[in-house]
């Protein structure tokens, strides 16, 4: 097969394939949802949970503490009813968020949800 084709095999490849950014998490609620009113006058309501880990190297008990930021109406009512220590399942897409900081441009990465139900 010749490059070009090769390119052209690739490139029809290329155009079947979706992007996907979705996230399915089941973790435990460490840090109480708070509300933020932004600048724009958007409201967010942040908290975090953690997430275990499957078992890959040796028996230590691994997880991910990871961020959640909840929009919309329902998913912001969602976050504030839920307590500490609370089982939660979150649906949703992993965003990075960039800002102006007194050091120069700040960023971080976090689940914007579009679900979050108590579990």
């Amino acid at each position: 097969m010749s490059q070009s084709s090769k390119s052209k095999a690739l490139s029809n490849a290329s155009a079947a394939i979706s992007p996907v950014n979705s996230v399915l998490l089941v973790g435990r609620v460490t840090s109480k949802g708070v509300e933020k009113l932004l600048p724009s006058g958007d409201k967010v309501v942040e908290f975090r949970i953690v997430v275990g880990r499957a078992k890959s190297r040796g028996a230590r008990k691994e997880v991910d503490s990871l961020d959640i930021a909840a929009w919309s109406a329902k998913t912001r009512k969602a976050a504030l009813s839920i307590k500490i220590d609370s089982w939660v399942q979150v649906s949703g897409a992993v965003r990075r968020r960039f800002w102006q900081a007194p050091s120069g441009l700040a960023s971080r990465w976090q689940v914007e949800a579009s679900e979050v139900l108590r579990l």
